[in-house]
């Protein structure tokens, strides 16, 4: 098995290659989608953040209201660290869960948005960098996302710099054109990537 860390900068285009590298066979562990959950209707979770948030942090259907919750950690440090105490160890465990169902040779891709800036290169065997010029993730999430550009320049600079993420990289993908150009680039990646699964399938 080969665990691979796939991360990029917002609007770099991180979604694609995943959707392409599960449409080549790989596994893929979504963190963001683990997190939303881990912490929806009826679950540990969501009784663990209301204990510690207040009841005023649910909908009027019983559901997380995320943009409240946002808006209550968001610059507040201490807060959001009670958090993530919360949400990132269940999302580690239903992650090893879901590793562990994997094939003894398969590529198990884990979607990390936030890899570089939370410094976890190391848990995994090989780094996935998807790139993107400034201009091109702006455009994306202007056009695709419906931000402001001044949003999308704050989103921006809250992560980890292009050098940041390239120097924790063993492949960086670059997703500055169409699609079509994109396709071949992750395939050679993908190839690469199921070469060394199957050296470090056990016999």
């Amino acid at each position: 098995m080969l665990t691979v860390g796939l991360t990029g900068g917002i609007g770099a285009g991180k979604s694609e290659v995943s959707r392409l590298l599960v449409s080549y066979g790989a596994v893929l562990i979504d963190a963001d989608r683990i997190a939303r959950e881990v912490v929806e209707p009826g679950t540990p979770g969501l009784a663990a953040v209301v204990e510690a948030f207040g009841p005023d942090i649910l909908t009027d259907e019983g559901t997380l209201d995320r943009p409240r919750l946002g808006s209550i950690v968001f610059g507040d440090a201490e807060r959001l660290a009670t958090l993530n105490g919360i949400v990132h160890p269940l999302v580690g465990a239903r992650s090893a869960e879901l590793q562990a169902a994997a094939a003894p040779d398969a590529v198990v891709v884990h979607d990390v948005p936030l890899l570089t800036e939370n410094g976890l290169a190391p848990l995994y065997d090989v780094v996935v960098v998807v790139e993107a010029s400034t201009g091109t993730r702006l455009e994306r999430l202007v056009r695709l996302r419906g931000m402001t550009e001044s949003e999308a320049r704050a989103r921006m600079a809250a992560q980890a710099t292009p050098e940041q993420r390239r120097a924790v990289a063993d492949y960086v993908i670059d997703n500055d054109g169409p699609l079509e150009a994109l396709e071949p680039r992750v395939r050679k990646v993908w190839e690469e990537l199921t070469a060394r699964a199957a050296r470090t399938a056990p016999e």
